[in-house]
C-alpha cells in the first residue's frame, strides 16, 4: 500500500507507470523453468511385508498414537507423559517450530507494502535571523510479485514450517520408545535379579547340605569347594544387575526432567515386564510411511529445496518497485498539525541484472544440487523407514521363537535340579551332577527373563518404526 499524492502528476507519468509492469513482462525472455516435480523419481513402496504374521489386522490411526497405553502398565505411561512434557529435545523441537513459524512470517511480509514514518525539527540562525522548520511525511514501497520470486520464499517456509512440525513429531515418537524401553530393561533386569537371588538361595541350601555331609564323612571336601564356587559365581552376578537397574533407573529420571536418582524409591519394586497384547494390530508399508514423522520431514525439505530453486531463477528475472512518500513541511508547529505544506511523489522502477560475474547463475546451481540432496535424503528415509519395520518383525519373529523353546528348557531344568537333589540325598547320583542342574535352571530361567524383556523392547521398536507415538493430521 503507497500514499496517493495530493499534488497532480504531469500526464506523461501515469502512462510509465502503467507500462512499467509491461517492460518487466518484455524483460522476462531469459526466464528458466524450474523443476516438474518435487520428489523426482518415485520410491517402489511395496504392498504388503515380507514378514507380516497373518493374524494381525490393520490398525486404524488411534491404534499408533499413544501405543504405550497399549501395554497396561500405568507407571510406564506417567513417565511417557512426562517426559514428552519435560524433555529437552522435546522444547527444542518446539523451539524450532516456533523459530520457522518467525521465518516464514518474515517471507510472507515482503508480499505487503511497506510504509515508514519520519518527523523532523530544525531551528537556524544566520545573520541574527532566527528560523525554524518541521517536518512530517510518510514512505511507502511495495515490490509486486511479478514472476514469483517472494512467492517461493513464502512456499518455501511453509514448507520448512511444515518440516519442523515434523521433525517434532519425530522427536515425540524417539523420546516415547526411549523411555519404554529403559522401562522394560529396568523391569528385565529385575526379573532377571528375583531369578538370580532364588537360585543363589537354593544353591547356599545345597552348599549347607554338602557341608554337613562332609562332617559325617558322607562327601569329601571337593564337594563342598565346588558348592561353595557355584554359590560365589551365582552371588558374583547381582552386582551387575544392580548396577544395571540404577542406570535405568537415572536414564528414567533424566529422561523424565529430573536429577538421576530421582526415581529410586519410585521404581525400587519389582515389576513385570509390560508387553503389548497379542493381536498387535500392523499398518501397510505405505501407510507406515504417511505415518512416519521422519519420512514427511524428508518430503517437506524436498519441496523446501524445490521452492527454493525456484526463487534462485527468479532472482535473475527483472524486478518492479513503486515507491510513494507524503510529507508536511511548515514553520511552526501549529502551522504543521494545521496541515501546512504538502509534497508528494510517486515512482516506479523496474530493475535487471544486467552483469554479475555468473553469481546468480551460480545460486541456481547451488540451490538444485540442494535440492538433488533433499530428494536423496526423502529416499533414504523411504527405504530407512520400510527396513525399520521388516527388522524389527523378523526380530520379534526369532525371539518368540526362542521364548517358547527357552520355556521348556526352563522346566525342564527345573524337573533336573529336583530329581537331581533328591538322587544326590540318596546316594545315586555324584555331586557334579547337582551343579550341572543348578547352573543349567540359572541359565535357562535367566534366559527366558531377558527374551521375555526382548519381545518388550522389540515391540516398542516396532510401534516406533510404524511411526507410532503421535497423531497425524
Amino acid at each position: 500500500m503507497f500514499v496517493t499524492p495530493q499534488s497532480p502528476l504531469p500526464a506523461a507519468r501515469p502512462r510509465a507507470l502503467a507500462l512499467a509492469p509491461l517492460l518487466a513482462l518484455a524483460l522476462a525472455g531469459c526466464a528458466a523453468t524450474g523443476p516438474s516435480e518435487p520428489l523426482g523419481s518415485p520410491v517402489v513402496v511395496p504392498t504388503a511385508w515380507a514378514n507380516r504374521p497373518a493374524t494381525q489386522a490393520v490398525p486404524g490411526p488411534d491404534n499408533l498414537a499413544q501405543w504405550w497405553q497399549q501395554l497396561g502398565d500405568a507407571q510406564l505411561t506417567g513417565l511417557i507423559d512426562e517426559a514428552l512434557q519435560a524433555h529437552t529435545s522435546m522444547r527444542s523441537a518446539r523451539a524450532a517450530v516456533e523459530q520457522a513459524r518467525a521465518q516464514r512470517d518474515m517471507q510472507a511480509a515482503g508480499l505487503l507494502p511497506s510504509v515508514d514514518g519520519s518527523a523532523s525539527a530544525q531551528r537556524s540562525r544566520s545573520s541574527g535571523n532566527t528560523a525554524n522548520s518541521f517536518q512530517a511525511g510518510l514512505d511507502a514501497s511495495w515490490e509486486p510479485d511479478l514472476f514469483g520470486r517472494i512467492g517461493s520464499g513464502v512456499r518455501a517456509g511453509d514448507a520448512d514450517l511444515l518440516a519442523a512440525e515434523a521433525g517434532l513429531a519425530a522427536a515425540r515418537v524417539a523420546l516415547a520408545a526411549e523411555v519404554a524401553v529403559n522401562y522394560i530393561d529396568l523391569r528385565g533386569q529385575q526379573q532377571r535379579l528375583a531369578i538370580a537371588e532364588r537360585n543363589l538361595a537354593a544353591q547356599r541350601e545345597t552348599a549347607q547340605i554338602t557341608q554337613w555331609r562332609v562332617q559325617a564323612g558322607l562327601a569329601n571336601s571337593l564337594a563342598e569347594q565346588q558348592a561353595r564356587t557355584i554359590v560365589e559365581q551365582t552371588a558374583a552376578q547381582l552386582p551387575a544387575l544392580r548396577s544395571a537397574m540404577a542406570q535405568s533407573r537415572h536414564a528414567l529420571a533424566v529422561l523424565t526432567g529430573r536429577p538421576p536418582a530421582a526415581l529410586d524409591q519410585a521404581l525400587a519394586a519389582t515389576a513385570a515386564v509390560p508387553l503389548p497384547p497379542a493381536d498387535l494390530a500392523l499398518a501397510f508399508p505405505a501407510d507406515t510411511l504417511r505415518q512416519r514423522p521422519d519420512v514427511r520431514q524428508a518430503e517437506h525439505r524436498v519441496r523446501a529445496a524445490w521452492e527454493r530453486v525456484a526463487q534462485a531463477e527468479a532472482q535473475r528475472l527483472p524486478s518492479l518497485r513503486i515507491g510513494g512518500t507524503l510529507g508536511l513541511r511548515a514553520l511552526t508547529l501549529g502551522a504543521l498539525t494545521g496541515g501546512g505544506a504538502t509534497a508528494a511523489s510517486l515512482l516506479a522502477s523496474v530493475s535487471l541484472p544486467v552483469f554479475d560475474g555468473g553469481a546468480l547463475r551460480a545460486q541456481v546451481r547451488a540451490q538444485q544440487a540442494a535440492l538433488e540432496q533433499s530428494r536423496a535424503g526423502y529416499e533414504e528415509a523411504v527405504l530407512g523407514a520400510l527396513k525399520d519395520v521388516e527388522d524389527a518383525l523378523v526380530a520379534l519373529q526369532g525371539e518368540r521363537e526362542r521364548l517358547t523353546r527357552l520355556n521348556a528348557a526352563a522346566d525342564a531344568a527345573g524337573n533336573a535340579a529336583l530329581l537331581a537333589q533328591q538322587q544326590y540325598a540318596s546316594g545315586l547320583v555324584d555331586f557334579q551332577t547337582v551343579l550341572d542342574t543348578q547352573r543349567q535352571l540359572l541359565s535357562a530361567q535367566d534366559g527366558v527373563a531377558s527374551t521375555t524383556a526382548s519381545i518388550g523392547t522389540g515391540h516398542v521398536r516396532l510401534y516406533k518404526a510404524l511411526g507410532g507415538g503421535w497423531q497425524s493430521n
